[in-house]
């Protein structure tokens, strides 16, 4: 550059202010992940002077754990009493607003409540009123299940069979409703993901929750597909880490090997399916899985079997959301060629749909429920109606004073 170049932009840059204006309105949670393109901001950041500009974020700072409480208004506590176990179920919720509906969600194996964190707060953005209900099943998240007294038991046999994780879905719905004093529950939109997603149809088949369930939608599960990839569910699990240094090494594992495709979503949900062990087998890595997915393989086959078939055949409406259109079976295919349920495709998306296209999925979902809200149809009157209304006004003009003679 010659001198006269030098001297030019010397004076260009004395005239810039010393501290570049910050922008408003800039929420922090909306990152943009290297790996995707489902970040839901599309401003121009300006960088606060505090940060390097042109210096690239270090995985730790893109790696820090997110609380729940920037997602959901608070958690419920619920406890239930059997003969043999005592269960502490933990929930997410944000209650609904005056008339709005209740999202129901339940996750996947191995995942937890916090799994749908990300995608209710898009929903809320688009539905204000509408409420969340995201629970964690048993042995999964923070819902803790205890050998009832007085057994002295150290370690309660596992039961993850659909009925069990069906009716610990409607207690915990049903003991919602009454910790938070309502007289009746809201409309209902029972949302499931994988497990969940079978959980959720089950219920809506048995109708235990009513007339209030006005729809469901099930995320990225069919039966064909599911079972088939059961057959290779034990080496994915072996090739799986089975323990982390650090809890911000958890969650760049799942972006890194895409199991979450959005950073954000990873930096909410990652925390809840990891425990630090207070004398770990390893010391180097002693953060280990709050759930072993292992130990639930008895119950894989019992969660899938049927459920194309219960999916056709519950009451309200039906919303399937998968990753690609390859996972449809059979009896899917026919039920779409008859229209017996809306199908959404996301194909940019991975297994966890609603963590890696959390913006979308709230809009579908939102959309869906729009679709099937009853207070917003409007019905045309009965024929019945119609005459008797007719009668009324013919009567009405025969009778009416300009009509009298005199």
């Amino acid at each position: 550059m010659s001198d006269l170049h030098k001297s030019f932009a010397k004076a260009k840059l004395a005239q810039l202010p010393s501290e570049a204006p910050l922008a408003s309105g800039m929420d922090s949670h909306n990152e943009v992940d290297e790996d995707t393109s489902s970040a839901s901001s599309t401003g121009t950041v300006v960088p606060s002077p505090t940060r390097q500009l042109f210096s690239r974020p270090t995985r730790e700072s893109n790696s820090t754990t997110l609380p729940w409480t920037d997602f959901f208004a608070q958690e419920l506590f619920l406890t239930q009493e059997t003969p043999t176990v005592h269960i502490i179920h933990h929930v997410y919720l944000t209650p609904p607003g005056p008339s709005g509906p209740l999202f129901i969600m339940h996750h996947g194996a191995g995942s937890s409540g916090l799994s749908f964190a990300a995608c209710a707060t898009e929903m809320r953005k688009i539905l204000p009123n509408a409420g969340i209900l995201s629970i964690d099943a048993r042995d999964h998240g923070q819902t803790a299940v205890k050998a009832a007294p007085p057994t002295q038991v150290d370690q309660v046999e596992l039961d993850l069979t659909l009925s069990t994780l069906s009716q610990d879905l409607v207690f915990v719905v049903r003991e919602t409703q009454s910790r938070m004093n309502w007289d009746s529950l809201p409309d209902i939109v029972l949302v499931g993901h994988s497990l969940g997603g079978a959980v959720i149809t089950d219920v809506a088949r048995t109708g235990e929750l009513g007339s209030k369930v006005l729809a469901y939608a099930v995320l990225d599960v069919v039966e064909g597909s599911a079972i088939d990839a059961l057959q290779s569910m034990e080496k994915y699990l072996s090739t799986r880490p089975s323990r982390f240094p650090s809890m911000t090494s958890g969650i760049e594992w799942h972006t890194r090997s895409r199991t979450i495709r959005n950073r954000t979503s990873a930096r909410v949900s990652v925390p809840s399916l990891l425990y630090e062990q207070t004398t770990p087998d390893d010391s180097s890595k002693p953060w280990v899985w709050r759930t072993n997915l292992a130990r639930t393989k008895p119950f894989w086959e019992n969660w899938f079997v049927g459920l194309s078939r219960k999916f056709l055949e519950a009451r309200g409406g039906k919303l399937l959301l998968l990753a690609g259109t390859d996972r449809l079976d059979k009896e899917l295919i026919i039920g779409q060629m008859q229209g017996k349920y809306q199908l959404q495709v996301f194909p940019e998306a991975g297994h966890f749909i609603q963590e890696d296209q959390p913006v979308k999925t709230a809009q579908v979902l939102v959309d869906f429920y729009k679709r099937n809200d009853r207070s917003a149809l409007v019905l045309p009157p009965k024929v019945a109606d119609l005459q008797a209304s007719a009668a009324m006004k013919k009567g009405a003009g025969e009778t009416s004073p300009g009509s009298w003679k005199t």
